[in-house]
């Protein structure tokens, strides 16, 4: 195998991984708490250097986006509180969307797609 070929299996393995050592198993975790089992630990440990800068970038990228999620969500609401406060008979955001300037739809449209880029307006909330 050339050494520039990435195996994706093993990249997303390792973007699954919290690399913290299980003193019950030796071995790491998935995300979800489950440990890897002996053949995805090894699996793991034939990560190539490039594997671990492509999951190390992938990582990165990821933790960007959540970010810009995040701060899109924020200002997302502020938006939308700012028309409720002017229109206090309003229930609901499409009570207040026809009251939005163009410039302020157009920022409500472009924070949507980045909160929700899904498409769906059920926004990322917090118990």
């Amino acid at each position: 195998m050339p050494e520039t070929e990435l195996r994706i299996e093993i990249i997303a393995l390792l973007l699954d991984a919290d690399f913290k050592l299980r003193p019950d198993t030796n071995t790491w975790s998935h995300s979800d708490g489950r440990p890897f089992t002996r053949a995805e630990q090894a699996t793991a440990f034939q990560a190539t250097r490039a594997e671990l800068e492509a999951m190390a970038a992938l990582s990165t990228r990821n933790a960007a986006a959540v970010l810009e999620q995040d701060n899109a969500v924020e200002a997302l609401t502020e938006l939308v509180l700012s028309y409720f406060a002017r229109h206090p008979e309003a229930r609901m955001v499409m009570h207040v969307l026809p009251h939005m300037t163009e410039e302020d739809r157009a920022e409500y449209e472009r924070l949507c797609a980045i909160a929700a880029p899904d498409g769906r307006r059920d926004l990322p909330y917090e118990d």
